[in-house]
């Protein structure tokens, strides 16, 4: 009965972690799209191997248009990433970020 329990948990916590880790992937997602950025192409920027991710696509299925979602801050998505130890992902956020930031200084 134990081993049930035990593996009945590490089902539960395992399945919690995938939740997670497919919202960390719709917020990603969303944030692109609020940004005018295709996630799809940053995504293979961190992952070229990844071509065809499942999770990606559901993700990109989800999304709505700026207009209807949320504001997602640069902060926030840096934040989410971080979380499950994306670094990759991050790292390419972070430079679509600093590359939007200098196409901002050059419109004054």
């Amino acid at each position: 009965m134990e081993d049930y329990d035990n593996k009945s948990m590490e089902e539960r916590i395992i399945e919690s972690y995938k939740r997670d880790e497919e919202m960390m992937i719709l917020v990603f997602a969303q944030w692109c799209v609020n940004n005018k950025l295709d996630p799809h192409a940053l995504y293979l920027q961190a992952y070229p191997q990844q071509e065809g991710n499942q999770a990606l696509a559901n993700a990109l299925a989800l999304t709505v248009s700026e207009e209807e979602a949320g504001f997602i801050s640069d902060d926030t998505v840096l934040g989410v990433l971080s979380l499950y130890s994306n670094d990759d992902l991050a790292y390419v956020v972070t430079e679509a970020i600093q590359l939007r930031h200098k196409g901002e200084d050059t419109k004054d």
